[in-house]
């Protein structure tokens, strides 16, 4: 089937965990069923693409990322027919599918490793690194945990390579066999239909790249990896863990646009939250102005929260302590020495305004946003779970003991379901659906009026100072069409003044700026400029020259299309 070359551009991807998200069979995990029977839910609330989180055979010792077969899935999350009818529900809603591609590594019992430890001469010990004696090449990713990259096996009689847990052994990306091996997994769900991959630490494979070609800067691998998914599916994008700073991304889009399609920017993510800490604008333009230009047809993805900790390590050290003294002031919030194990929801107080505010931030910046799953309810986080695991508990549908995960015993569940303040008796999507104003509301809103705001998927902003240090104000221009989105990030209420230049428009009659999306009521904005926002406030801004903006068509029918939705999915959302 050929797909839309471009159709990311606009994307709103909703990441989930099929462990987590919904059980349709009661067994105390959540599967490949539950997520298709939700796919109408997602549908209203105005995502056009789900990412789904490992589903793999795995023993789960890391949320699925060590993955001891890339071609099958887990039985207690489904099977192949059942990952089939989800692609196909999801294609009749409009919905595409992004799955992980974790090939930096592999669980120590997949197949591969198994025979590469027992045997010296096996075809598969080669698809690892190994060594008679440990060295300092790369530094471990979780130091609290595993202090070295390297750990003796007894069976081999050799040291093997892990950048990440002793239980994920790394691959030997450098051999060619295991490139084959690579390309052949993307050839495979490609065919089932999936709309391409967010690929795993990107950098560590291409330190692989390099060891193969010690002449070349490794992006051959980017390259070649690119040309076998367009090859097999045309449109299907690459969605790159590119942890790095900004003069690098240009290494991974590639010299001309053959690499990653898009790259989760974890530059404007970590400055993201230090002008949330600051209640200041700046630390988030200053990071946006250093954010180069993408490729034609590439771009950047944001988001506020994702599946593992918020890790701060593209912040100077007095910055990363300062966003850790306001949202991980307590030692068990933090990990890993540079990282915060919380959700958005307690990171924010549980502040729906301030949430929303967030949200909005996320959702007004260039390129495709990604939701958390939960995090438009404002779900909390277990501290008591170890590492990440914190964040990564139930989907919390209803206001029963169990959140309409699952009916099995709460014992049976891959994760405990979040108790006290942030509850299902608390927080929840059937509560929020029915409540005006709830976040649930707040943030479909948002989600709906993004959709219809396509200069964000086809320019970069440029940051506006409006006279209000606390004040994001990103203006995209797309030949006539204009808008100015301004997000509060202090809790006072302000007054911002547009430009001088804008105000002579203004004044002249020559302009009018109406909004298009709103936190509240507001005055229409008058020709001297001044422009309120409420505290954690945001106005999304259409530039008209007669005024009609509020009568936007794209933004109506994105809003009623997802509308419609979400009332055709009503009856699927009863209390499990």
């Amino acid at each position: 089937m050929t797909m839309r070359s471009s159709w990311h551009s606009d994307a709103i991807i909703y990441q989930l965990d099929p462990r987590l998200f919904a059980d349709s069979n009661d067994d105390g995990w959540g599967d490949l069923r539950g997520v298709t029977e939700r796919l109408h839910y997602l549908r209203g609330l105005g995502a056009t693409c789900i990412w789904l989180l490992p589903f793999y055979v795995s023993p789960f010792r890391d949320g699925g990322y060590d993955v001891s077969d890339h071609l099958a899935i887990d039985p207690r999350l489904g099977d192949l027919a059942d990952m089939a009818h989800l692609l196909e529900t999801a294609e009749d809603l409009g919905l595409d599918v992004l799955v992980e591609l974790v090939t930096q590594h592999t669980s120590d019992q997949h197949r591969w490793f198994q025979e590469a430890r027992q045997d010296r001469n096996s075809p598969y010990r080669d698809y690892y690194i190994w060594a008679d004696e440990p060295n300092d090449d790369i530094k471990p990713m979780f130091p609290d945990v595993e202090p070295s990259t390297w750990t003796w096996d007894d069976e081999a009689q050799q040291f093997y390579r892990h950048a990440f847990y002793s239980h994920e052994p790394d691959l030997a990306l450098d051999n060619p066999r295991v490139r084959d091996e690579l390309y052949r997994i993307v050839a495979f769900w490609l065919r089932m239909g999936v709309s391409g991959f967010r690929v795993d630490a990107v950098p560590m494979m291409l330190e692989r790249a390099r060891a193969a070609r010690p002449d070349t800067d490794g992006q051959w691998l980017v390259r070649d990896l690119r040309a076998a998914v367009s090859g097999q599916r045309t449109g299907a994008v690459l969605l790159g863990e590119v942890d790095v700073t900004p003069d690098e991304y240009a290494h991974y889009f590639g010299t001309d646009g053959q690499g990653m399609t898009m790259l989760l920017d974890f530059w404007s993510n970590n400055h993201l939250f230090l002008a949330l800490a600051r209640g200041q604008a700046e630390p988030l333009e200053r990071a946006l102005r250093s954010q180069p230009a993408p490729p034609d047809g590439a771009t950047y993805a944001h988001w506020l929260r994702n599946n593992d900790e918020l890790n701060l390590a593209q912040l100077a050290d007095d910055e990363r302590e300062e966003v850790l003294d306001v949202f991980a002031p307590e030692d068990s919030m933090r990990v890993y020495g540079r990282g915060v194990r919380r959700r958005l929801a307690p990171m924010l107080d549980g502040d729906p305004r301030r949430i929303a505010l967030a949200h909005a931030v996320a959702l007004s910046l260039p390129g495709p946003p990604v939701l958390r799953y939960g995090d438009e309810i404002g779900m909390g986080d277990d501290l008591d779970l170890p590492e990440r695991e914190a964040t990564r508990t139930p989907m919390q549908w209803s206001t029963t003991p169990t959140a309409g995960f699952s009916n099995a015993a709460p014992d049976q569940f891959q994760a405990p379901v979040v108790t006290g303040p942030y509850g299902p008796d608390r927080v929840s999507v059937d509560e929020q659906s029915v409540r005006d104003g709830s976040l649930l509301h707040r943030v479909g809103g948002l989600v709906r009026a993004r959709l219809g705001l396509s200069e964000l998927g086809r320019d970069r902003p440029e940051p506006w100072d409006l006279g209000v240090p606390s004040v994001l104000a990103l203006r995209y221009q797309v030949t006539e069409s204009s808008v100015l989105l301004l997000a509060n990030l202090a809790d006072e209420d302000v007054v911002a003044t547009l430009p001088a230049d804008e105000v002579s428009a203004l004044e002249a009659g020559l302009a009018r700026y109406v909004d298009v999306h709103v936190d509240q009521d507001y005055a229409a904005v008058e020709a001297d400029g001044r422009i309120p926002i409420a505290g954690y406030g945001y106005r999304w801004l259409r530039r008209t020259i007669d005024g009609d903006a509020v009568g936007n068509s794209a933004v109506e029918s994105a809003g009623e299309a997802a509308v419609e939705s979400a009332e055709q999915s009503s009856g699927a959302q009863e209390d499990r």
